[in-house]
């Protein structure tokens, strides 16, 4: 990835890390047809129980503004997850064979609990930009790896269950979602920043990526 913008420089300063993530034996699986369904069950589990503590993530970016526009930026976060999101995904894990109760009586792995603390503390120590730092690898990363799935010949297209999950995310909505995000890292960066905050947002949007990555593995791990 090459660019100027903030999200880019915590890309190429992630480094080997960024790709351990986006190109997961998880992410090239899901893309190719061959994840074993119990894999992705689980995912889809622990992705309604993430979702959860992402409500509370943009509830806190509430908080942590200083200009009306960044909380009414927050509010509709809090609402297109919460009335639209968590629905979709509901629908979503429905054709999967996994209902709303199924869902809520799950208890959270190591590694949920490990990614949504790990935003949730770096939004309650720091500010609205630190939160936004630590959710940028799931709300862009996102967006990149469907991308960058959809464009590579190896992605089966043809009868794969996981498709779907893929257009999701390529989406022009969520494409539209993942570059207002970036923007929004940029104007904060600008506000609130300065390159004397670099190595620590860096180092905060790195962990965020390797916890991501061991999201993935979760699930892997859970079809052994």
């Amino acid at each position: 990835m090459t660019g100027n913008t903030l999200f880019d420089r915590l890309v190429a300063a992630a480094g080997s890390t960024w790709h351990s993530y986006t190109r997961h034996d998880f992410v090239l699986r899901l893309a190719d047809g061959t994840l074993p369904e119990a894999a992705f069950q689980h995912y889809l589990i622990q992705d309604y129980l993430f979702l959860l503590h992402f409500s509370r993530a943009w509830g806190l970016a509430i908080y942590k503004s200083e200009t009306l526009a960044e909380m009414r930026r927050a509010q509709a976060f809090v609402a297109a997850t919460l009335d639209t999101e968590i629905g979709l995904h509901v629908e979503y894990c429905r054709g999967w064979g996994i209902d709303t109760a199924a869902m809520e009586a799950a208890p959270e792995t190591l590694q949920t609990i490990a990614y949504t603390r790990f935003v949730l503390d770096r939004g309650l120590a720091g500010d609205r930009l630190d939160l936004e730092i630590a959710l940028a690898p799931c709300v862009v990363g996102y967006a990149e790896i469907a991308r960058e799935r959809l464009a590579d010949p190896a992605t089966s297209l043809d009868g794969n269950p996981y498709k779907s999950w893929l257009d999701m995310y390529a989406s022009s909505d969520y494409q539209a979602l993942a570059d207002e995000a970036k923007a929004a890292l940029d104007e904060q960066f600008a506000r609130r920043g300065g390159e004397g905050r670099f190595a620590a947002l860096a180092a905060s949007f790195t962990a965020a990526t390797r916890l991501e990555a061991d999201f993935w593995q979760m699930g892997l791990d859970a079809a052994r």
